[in-house]
């Protein structure tokens, strides 16, 4: 394993995880959600635009997906939102965990079909 990955995501790590705390410091458990949503658009976007088409150099790439983005979405910090949600009312907690993962999920396929057009568009020009 190299140093300079380590480095990258250790990092980019310290931001993410900067960035989550400012979202949900101020926006409570629904900047979890917020975060967790634009990660997954943002980790699809760099994973299908930035990393398939080689634009970044490895050690970066690293950086943002598994440093940056890892720690700006995290998993416990969701399921925290949730349990603490559901313990005041059962169905704005069961909501919140059906918008997260349905959220998530076309979040990402919004970021897949973005990158997509915008590779499209490039081959175009």
């Amino acid at each position: 394993m190299k140093v300079k990955n380590l480095v990258a995501v250790a990092a980019f790590a310290f931001f993410g995880g900067i960035f989550r705390y400012l979202f949900s410091f101020n926006l409570g458990e629904w900047g979890i959600l917020i975060a967790n949503l634009v990660g997954c658009f943002l980790l699809s976007f760099l994973t299908y635009y930035v990393i398939e088409r080689d634009l970044l150099a490895g050690w970066l790439n690293l950086g943002l997906g598994t440093g940056l983005i890892g720690a700006f979405t995290t998993f416990s910090s969701f399921i925290t939102s949730v349990l603490k949600l559901s313990e005041s009312n059962f169905w704005v907690g069961s909501g919140y965990f059906l918008v997260s993962l349905l959220g998530g999920f076309f979040a990402a396929i919004i970021g897949f079909i973005l990158a997509q057009l915008l590779v499209r568009m490039e081959e175009d020009k």
